[in-house]
């Protein structure tokens, strides 16, 4: 069992084409005295010519570039942005597993600029949508550069949910595997799905107190009237965190129900052959004695085999009804 569907990709050939065509230079859209520039997996040079251009610090350029950077937030008040490191979970189909992907985000008073280190495909989405449509990206920018990096983030978070409703299909689907007696094929479903809930997990718990720092700090890039913004994204991930402990929970209780199972079945195959061992074990004992290369009453009689054979048949029946009365069988 895939750990995830494959999400489908638009014709555009094979995928390892569509990486090496990526650009290379930073994409820019200008409106409304607002600037939004979008790269994906920046090299170092172009962060350092953005840095140049921006005033950003040394370190900062060195974050985008860490491939093992956490979720913060750093608040630098006095050059008059904010740099924020989130991270997003994105399946990767070469391992088949989720992975973060991380998004580093400059905030300035006119300018947004976000360099996600691998494709995020809503961000992707809406800056092309801000590209081909001019009346929306002029009614976007106007609102400014903090409401502009809300609906990234929005769109983002609304992407995830997707993501949680195919864990959860597979949860339902190893719940009716387990339950109509395949549940020696779910144990692999059932790790798989613990990992990606694990995966998940570790991407989101860092995330939360991140967002609440980031809605505390944006705040000075944000209108009065979209103060309050921010706090349905800090919602959002807090209900992915809800959502994401509820799994946990639930695969936890599968995989127990899952081993009580097979237990029960074991038990049963058990049972089974100690009975089968009981039972032959008086017959062997019968043959044993009387297969003894003595003389014996009726020894070499006809009516002898016919009494041990009897004596033998007697015993079967006696131990089955025995076990019958137990409740054994």
């Amino acid at each position: 069992m895939r750990p995830l569907p494959r999400i489908r990709r638009t014709a555009r050939g094979r995928e390892g084409a569509a990486v090496v065509s990526r650009p290379r230079t930073p994409a820019e859209l200008t409106a409304a005295g607002l600037t939004w520039i979008h790269l994906d997996a920046p090299t170092v040079e172009v962060a350092q010519q953005l840095a140049e251009r921006f005033g950003w610090h040394a370190l900062d350029v060195e974050d985008v570039m860490s491939k093992r950077q956490r979720p913060k937030i750093d608040d630098y008040a006095d050059d008059g942005y904010l740099f924020g490191v989130l991270h997003f979970p994105v399946y990767d189909p070469n391992v088949q597993r989720l992975n973060a992907g991380e998004l580093d985000v400059f905030v300035g008073p006119d300018y947004l600029v976000t360099l996600p280190s691998v494709e995020l495909r809503p961000v992707t989405r809406l800056f092309r949508r801000c590209e081909e449509d001019e009346s929306f990206r002029e009614s976007l920018f106007s609102k400014g550069s903090g409401r502009l990096l809300y609906e990234v983030l929005d769109d983002l978070f609304d992407y995830c949910f997707p993501i949680l409703d195919k864990i959860g299909h597979k949860l339902d689907s190893l719940e009716d595997d387990v339950f109509e007696g395949r549940s020696d094929t779910v144990v692999r479903g059932i790790s798989n799905a613990k990992q990606e809930i694990i995966s998940y997990r570790k991407i989101i718990k860092p995330e939360r107190s991140t967002l609440r720092l980031l809605e505390r700090h944006i705040e000075r890039f944000l209108p009065d009237e979209l103060e309050l913004y921010f706090d349905d994204v800090v919602d959002a991930a807090e209900r992915i965190w809800d959502i994401l402990d509820n799994y946990k929970e639930v695969v936890e209780a599968l995989e127990s129900t899952n081993e009580a199972v097979i237990s029960h079945r074991q038990n049963d195959v058990l049972r089974v052959l100690t009975v089968f061992s009981v039972v032959l074990l008086p017959l062997t004992l019968i043959t044993g004695f009387f297969g003894m290369n003595v003389k014996f009453p009726g020894f070499d009689t006809a009516w002898a085999f016919w009494t041990i054979f009897g004596g033998m048949w007697a015993a079967l029946i006696g131990l089955l009804s025995f076990f019958r009365y137990k409740r054994w069988l």
